[in-house]
């Protein structure tokens, strides 16, 4: 045997010995997969074929005005993806879509249009390169007609399987009256579809439905998809809200904060008899000088001013402490009653007041002196008065944050007399206008409500019937006594805080009967107390007077010199009791008794 002969041999030698080698290491580890890993093998495959299980998202319910009309509602948008690795697309080196990608980029960017055509070719050309299974074609969400309009695509209409697109459902929550009533309906998180906020918050369990569950498995090379429980979609919410007024009450209030420049201003207006919120606006001045919707002040507490002085005598009178005939004498000096105790008015005169006049001219020396009088070393039995009244009472309302009352017993006569127009108290205006409700409404004390019912697919579900806080919150002659004062602050043309001014109409109105309290608060600096320059002002009051269908109050916070409860907040409800009277029906006086005649 030649050399070279021996050397071919020693080389197949070789070769066969690696050949048996790597034999026996495949045998090898077949043997220890079976003996010994058998079992998590078994377990992988078995997951392997396990579907995958998809959410079905529930569609957001509703909230609608009493009228019907959409405050919020989820509209169907869309995300298109794009499998660059469908089996379609790949068979015979992609020439499916070769053969269409000129068209779908076109009706991309022409549909869609945050692409380029161009941008698009690129976008799905790397996708591919990159073996994308999931590839976002548009950053955009697109609407219905815009899906519809892409369906239409030669690619696209082959299906999900050959083309590799699908549409991905993200509902989006808008506003279709816009920044109407914003705060109030509130909002929602965009990722979580999860109530943040006013009555997207309150109700966001009945709103938000029960989501369903789809098994998605791999058969014959594609995906089926299979539903396994169904979505159960969100509730509609029926609110007591009235879009038109909601619109007459928040273009009069922005047009008087604006005139002002306030830092903010709020605004409700109550059914009187069902204690139904129709309407309630709150406008923060924004860092760019416009107004927004952005804090509800309407439930948050704050020092009321001069509209307390009609609760506090309401308890002195129910007590017994005072009648409304009694007399108080007023000077233009400050009264002090004892030491760091000065009570000073706005309207300083030297004359002796009835209590009816009192409360007409809103002095604070006169409402001091009679408080003080009337409850000087019984203090406890003043506030034990005020929440008997119902004030103070736990009153559920569906705004998230809602504040409570907070008339805490004075320590001493220095705050008792301070209490008694309006200081060392806090109140949120709604709770406010819960008071005045019930002196237009004979008495009775109705909860604020801003739902009246739950529906589904327009059936009712749950019916929220008017509540009743407190059948009586005095007896009837204090309340008679009470709503004769509450006349002459609007009608007393020599007294009254909101009455007719050569300069002004105020509160008074040729269409419409008012009656109401106006209030000015010092307004509380944190580190430098309260401030001369600083005020909040208020008129809270109902109309028709004669037959009242609404109560009114509006707030508005540090207004612009000059200023005036009465001119201000009292004119404002005054425009919108002249509109919503307009809207709602027209109200004619014969023989000083108001008729009501429907349009």
């Amino acid at each position: 045997m030649s050399d070279e002969q021996r050397k071919t041999v020693w080389r197949f030698a070789i070769i066969f010995i690696f050949i048996s080698l790597g034999f026996i290491a495949v045998m090898g580890k077949i043997m220890y997969v079976q003996t010994f890993e058998k079992d998590r093998w078994i377990e992988a495959v078995a997951h392997k074929q396990e579907p995958i299980h998809k959410t079905i998202p529930a569609t957001r319910g509703n909230i609608l005005d009493c009228n019907g009309q959409l405050l919020a509602t989820s509209m169907p948008q869309y995300y298109i993806y794009m499998d660059t690795r469908a089996d379609a697309l790949v068979i015979n080196n992609s020439k499916l879509l070769k053969a269409h990608l000129d068209s779908l980029c076109y009706d991309l960017a022409s549909i869609i249009g945050d692409y380029t055509s161009e941008e698009y070719r690129y976008r799905i050309v790397q996708g591919q390169k990159q073996g994308n299974r999931r590839l976002k074609l548009s950053k955009a969400r697109i609407n219905y007609l815009q899906r519809r309009a892409l369906e239409q695509n030669s690619l696209i209409r082959r299906g999900k399987f050959q083309s590799g697109i699908t549409f991905e459902d993200q509902h989006r929550r808008i506003k279709p009256y816009g920044l109407l009533a914003s705060r109030t309906v509130g909002s929602i998180n965009g990722e979580e579809g999860k109530g943040t906020a006013g009555l997207e918050k309150a109700f966001d369990k009945q709103l938000r439905g029960v989501d369903g569950v789809s098994s998605i498995q791999r058969i014959g090379g594609r995906n089926e998809s299979v539903t396994i429980e169904e979505a159960q979609d969100g509730l509609d919410i029926v609110s007591t809200i009235d879009a038109n007024l909601q619109d007459i009450v928040e273009h009069t209030l922005l047009n008087k904060v604006k005139e002002k420049n306030a830092q903010w201003g709020c605004c409700i207006l109550m059914e009187t008899k069902t204690g139904y919120i129709r309407a309630i606006a709150n406008l923060d001045k924004g860092s760019d000088g416009e107004y927004y919707e952005s804090l509800n002040h309407a439930v948050q507490r704050v020092e009321p001013g001069s509209t307390f002085k009609t609760i506090a005598l309401m308890a002195a009178m129910d007590d017994g402490e005072i009648d409304i005939d009694d007399t108080v004498s007023v000077t233009k000096k400050p009264w002090v009653y004892i030491r760091n105790s000065k009570h000073t008015d706005a309207h300083p005169m030297d004359t002796i007041l009835t209590v009816q006049s009192a409360l007409a001219v809103s002095s604070n020396i006169a409402l001091a002196k009679l408080i003080t009088r009337s409850y000087e070393g019984s203090a406890r039995k003043f506030v034990r008065k005020i929440n008997n009244m119902g004030l103070c009472d736990s009153i559920y309302c569906e705004i998230p944050g809602a504040e409570q009352a907070r008339i805490d017993i004075p320590k001493d006569t220095v705050t008792l007399s301070k209490m008694s127009y309006g200081y060392s108290v806090e109140m949120s205006p709604m709770q406010m206008a819960m008071f005045y409700n019930a002196i237009a409404n004979k008495g009775k004390m109705m909860r604020p409500m801003l739902v009246s019912a739950i529906t589904q697919n327009g059936e009712t579900v749950e019916r929220f019937k008017p509540s009743v806080v407190k059948s009586s919150i005095c007896s009837r002659s204090t309340l008679r006594d009470i709503q004769s004062a509450l006349h002459d602050v609007v009608w007393d043309d020599k007294l009254g805080t909101a009455a007719k001014r050569k300069w002004s109409k105020k509160a008074q109105s040729d269409l419409v009967h008012i009656a109401g309290k106006t209030g000015t608060a010092q307004m509380f600096i944190p580190g430098k107390g309260y401030s001369s320059r600083h005020h909040r002002i208020t008129f809270v009051g109902y109309f028709p007077e004669e037959n009242p269908q609404y109560t009114c109050i509006c707030v508005i916070e540090d207004p612009q010199y000059p200023y005036d409860a009465g001119m201000d907040c009292g004119s404002t409800v005054r425009v919108i009791a002249e509109k919503t009277m307009a809207y709602t029906g027209c109200y004619v006086y014969e023989d000083g008794e108001c008729k009501l005649e429907k349009r």
